[in-house]
């Protein structure tokens, strides 16, 4: 038997995770500080021990704002040929105010995600 016993309804683990909410309840915070994960969900008591997100969230922040920023300032480039320091004072903030507001947004759904799909560490059986 699993230890979460306790009947709740069902929480979208992408809209939770968006809020910073906890998993199974929907109600409590995920976080403690701004990327620092609870120890247990002040409503349910849910234990996130469980939660860890590793760096997944830093590669899809990398990989999506690098996408966009690369994408507008190679468009910007070919478009208007401004000088480089129209660029960096463009471009270095965007980023920067992307790449916070996204790390933990992407953050909170991956650890929702992760306990509505019940992933854990994989672990090689042992053999007889």
């Amino acid at each position: 038997m699993t230890e979460d016993q306790a009947h709740y309804p069902p929480v979208e683990p992408i809209q939770a995770g968006i809020k910073g909410r906890c998993p199974r309840c929907g109600e409590g915070k995920l976080f403690a500080g701004y990327l620092k994960v609870k120890d247990r969900c002040g409503v349910c008591g849910l234990d996130y021990s469980f939660a860890d997100a590793g760096d997944g969230p830093a590669i899809f922040v990398m990989l999506i704002v690098g996408f966009v920023v690369v994408g507008l300032a190679l468009w910007m480039e070919v478009n208007y040929a401004p000088p480089i320091w129209l660029h960096m004072v463009l471009w270095i903030p965007l980023t920067l105010v992307l790449c916070l507001t996204a790390l933990k947004l992407i953050k909170g759904v991956l650890i929702t995600l992760q306990y509505a799909n019940k992933a854990a560490e994989g672990k090689i059986e042992e053999r007889p």
